[in-house]
């Protein structure tokens, strides 16, 4: 998303290469995503549900229609 959009911003950061920094944000795997000191989103996942998780929105519940 940093990519596309000027307000936002990105590090990467190795965790084995820093690990006062692996230890301050827990990093239990990769990769981490920490969204405004607030929110972490551990592992890949598709797009989608990586944008819901940083904008904190419920995953929806399937219908059962």
């Amino acid at each position: 998303m940093a990519f596309v959009n000027e307000h936002i911003t990105a590090d990467a950061i190795a965790a084995l290469d820093f690990m006062d920094l692996s230890r301050k944000y827990r990093v239990t795997g990769v990769p981490k995503t920490i969204v405004n000191e607030t929110i972490d989103i551990v592992g890949a996942l598709p797009e989608s549900m990586f944008v819901r998780a940083a904008l904190q929105i419920p995953e929806e519940s399937p219908s059962t229609a």
